[in-house]
Order: structure tokens, then sequence, then C-alpha cells
């Protein structure tokens, strides 16, 4: 096993804890020193059948009929789908975490200029309910980072430090999005609950990943499908 394919399955093996709930979580006092090239918990190994859904690079967007008080409006960014389950980050739930706070607890120092992406009251997301004080970057492919997994050619995703500090320095990348957590889902998992009509599915676009404000995500993913989120009812589907 190469260095690169090393990295990648020790993000793919994530989310063994799954979908716990913490729908009481606040950034303001969450511990977030756990940007690290290691620790990383194992994902569900429980053997299944291979599932006909590769839901890799899509968003998940809850409908009407989720009525969990995490998942319940969201939009999530699949990172990994496989036999063993998946994983992702609810990408449309600011916390009360901006960007400068997270650097500064991080004891990073902002060195960018007011016109790089990365602004500094850009709010940090929670990504969902599994290990909320560690955190996760989704970002344009760049540099080599300790701790990283190639989701597609627009999108990849690292859990270690280095990322972190090369965006403070100005020479990270520059379109990413910070959470704290993230979403599991078991074998078989996700793919019961878009049967019981929790969850619309569509291939994602960078452009509401990376460039559309949190707030507008939900109805933009939903745009993809052609759909108006003011007439969704509980009648589910996917792309």
């Amino acid at each position: 096993m190469n260095e690169s394919s090393g990295k990648a399955d020790k993000i793919r093996l994530m989310a063994k804890q799954g979908k716990q709930r913490s729908p009481s979580f606040s950034a303001a006092t969450a511990d977030v020193s756990d940007f690290s090239s290691s620790n990383i918990d194992s994902a569900s190994e429980k053997p299944s059948e291979i599932q006909s859904l590769q839901l890799a690079d899509h968003f998940l967007i809850a409908m009407p009929s989720m009525l969990d008080p995490v998942f319940g409006g969201t939009v999530v960014y699949i990172c990994e789908h496989n036999e063993n389950g998946a994983l992702g980050m609810i990408i449309n739930r600011p916390t009360d975490m901006t960007m400068d706070v997270l650097f500064e607890r991080l004891d990073l120092s902002l060195e960018i200029t007011p016109h790089d992406q990365v602004m500094p009251q850009v709010p940090v997301l929670f990504g969902g309910p599994v290990q909320v004080e560690r955190g996760f970057v989704l970002h344009a492919p760049s540099a080599d980072y300790n701790s990283s997994l190639t989701v597609s050619d627009d999108v990849s995703l690292t859990t270690s430090r280095d990322v972190l500090e090369a965006a403070a320095q100005g020479n990270g990348p520059r379109r990413l999005v910070v959470t704290l957590g993230c979403a599991g889902w078991g074998a078989g998992q996700l793919e019961e609950e878009i049967l019981r009509n929790g969850w619309l599915t569509v291939r994602a676009d960078p452009a509401i990943l990376f460039d559309t404000p949190s707030a507008e995500r939900f109805a933009a993913a939903m745009n993809l499908l052609g759909i108006d989120p003011t007439m969704l009812t509980g009648e589910a589907g996917h792309a």
C-alpha cells in the first residue's frame, strides 16, 4: 500500500460511531484541538452486499419526512460511500464559531489579505453528530496534506492541521469549508433512509459547496433537481 492510499483508508474508516445525536452542540465551547494526522477511529466493518447506489461526491437533501433534529433541513456532502457505509458533512448549518476564532484556538496566526477566499468572519459549520470536536476540511485539491482523501477532481477531504496552517499563511487552498464533526452511516443504513424517503440525492456542484452562502445551499441543491423548495413534499427520489 502506498502512502496516499494509506491516508485515504484512514479517512474511509471514520464513521464507526454512526449517527450519534448531539442537537445541543455549540462551537463556542468545543475543544477544536483535534486537527491531527492520526488517531482516526475505525469505521463499521460490518460486511454487507455491495449496494448499487454510489453516492460519493453527491449531495443528500433532507426531505420534509426527515424529522431527525440533527438532519432535518440539511444538505450533506458525501465524501465516501461503499459496502461498509458512508461518510459526509452537513454543509448548511453554521456554528457560532468563525474562522478567525478557530485559528486563534489552534494558535495559528492569520497572515492572509482581506481579498483572500478564507475570510476571518466565515463561519465554521456543524458537520454532523459524530466526533464533534474533530475538524474536517473540504477543499479544492492542492498540496499533499498529511491526512487527505481525494473525493473528486474538485473536492478533497483533509483532517490534518497542516491544511489550516497553509490557509492561515495564505498559501493553502483558496476554496474550503471547515466543519466540526461529521455524519456517518453503517453498512446499508443510508440506503434504508433513502428508501424511507428521508433524502433526495443529486450529483454535487462544487460552486454550491464552496461559493454559495451556507444559508442558500439547501435551495441551490434543490434547484439542481429542478425543484422549488417551497413546493417540496415528503415524496422522495434521486438523480
